[in-house]
């Protein structure tokens, strides 16, 4: 009579994926997902770490770990990432939303914080993860959204419905076709240089949600002349960039007329995010 197989642990799932070269927290993240268990925490897989895996899930969690070790970002393989403590639906029509970027949130609801019913426009919303963090932590603004890309915007609004949230979506190309005037205006829009050697890395996300030109700031230079037109005196812009771009999107800004321009760091301490304040009818 022969022995039935032995099954592997989650510990050994683990250690299988590090072999991959994954980090701990993906594979941790990944092994989560197969198990149906995403809300359950890391902590539930140091607790449960000698239960066996069944083989259909292994085989799972290998091809996911696989497919991350080629360069997919984990929210695509899940499917979720959760961004200003929002659970957003992602995909690989969006760009995967980074951690920096709620820099620009936090920033933007401090300047909103004395206004009342503010009006508020995101450029280039992707999976409307801005719009929809602005929307949820004000629930009194007008918060609009707006994106070029038809499947970027149909990922935005079913993250809208599935929260509840009433941002308003429409296509466009940045501020063209925009009317009315805003509080603050807000983007995270491409800004890396077109031959920028990291995009290899970034191979799986829409270049164009990443790329902008010989420099990375074409894109940023449109905003920043459109945006005046729409922007109500005091009112701000607001645009995350590049780790070494905050001097030059400075430039830009001042040079377009705004005042009170400054830049914000992220967590790493990196100037992440420059902004600047239309001045106010004298």
């Amino acid at each position: 009579m022969s022995a039935l197989p032995t099954l592997l642990t989650l510990r050994d799932a683990l250690a299988q994926a590090q072999t991959l070269g994954l980090e701990r927290i993906d594979a941790q993240l990944l092994l989560l997902h197969v198990l149906n268990r995403a809300d359950a925490g890391r902590a539930w897989l140091l607790a449960h770490d000698n239960d066996a895996l069944a083989p259909p899930e292994h085989a799972c969690f290998i091809a996911l770990c696989q497919r991350r070790a080629a360069g997919e970002p984990v929210a695509y393989l899940r499917g979720t990432k959760e961004f200003y403590g929002l659970p957003l639906h992602i995909d690989a029509r969006v760009l995967d939303p980074r951690p920096d970027t709620e820099t620009l949130v936090d920033w933007a609801l401090e300047l909103l914080a004395p206004v009342h019913t503010p009006r508020v426009l995101d450029l280039g919303t992707g999976s409307g993860a801005i719009a929809l963090a602005l929307q949820h932590q004000r629930p009194d603004a007008q918060v609009r959204a707006i994106d070029a890309s038809h499947d970027a915007l149909a990922v935005a609004q079913a993250n809208a419905t599935q929260l509840g949230l009433a941002v308003q979506f429409a296509h466009g190309d940045w501020l063209r076709g925009v009317t009315g005037w805003f509080d603050a205006i807000v983007s995270n829009p491409p800004y890396i240089a077109a031959a920028d050697p990291h995009l290899a890395a970034l191979r799986h996300e829409p270049l164009q949600a990443l790329a902008s030109g010989a420099d990375g700031l074409d894109d940023i230079r449109h905003i920043v002349a459109q945006a005046p037109a729409h922007l109500h005196p005091g009112g701000w812009l607001l645009l995350e960039h590049g780790w070494d771009q905050a001097e030059a999107v400075q430039a830009l800004l001042r040079a377009a007329g705004f005042v009170q321009v400054q830049s914000r760091k992220d967590l790493a301490g990196i100037a992440r995010c420059s902004g600047g304040q239309w001045p106010t009818v004298k």
